[in-house]
């Protein structure tokens, strides 16, 4: 089953504790886009560098892991 990055990123963001505000101020956007992040099954690797760095969570090995299972 292919990950929904969107899902994994707001997962990530409450297992942290953080309110999609802090997040948004973080990656210097709107929490409107916030939530259409959310909704994306699929990022630029830019935009999901940030995130990662942000949260400090290696977003692009999920992606990795799952690709070889």
């Amino acid at each position: 089953m292919s990950i929904h990055i969107g899902h994994q990123i707001q997962e990530e963001i409450k297992n942290q504790g953080r309110t999609t505000t802090w997040f948004a101020k973080q990656i210097c956007c709107t929490r409107e886009n916030v939530y259409d992040i959310f909704k994306r099954s699929n990022l630029d690797t830019e935009l999901l560098k940030r995130i990662s760095n942000v949260l400090n969570h290696n977003f692009f090995q999920d992606l990795a892991e799952d690709i070889n299972n």
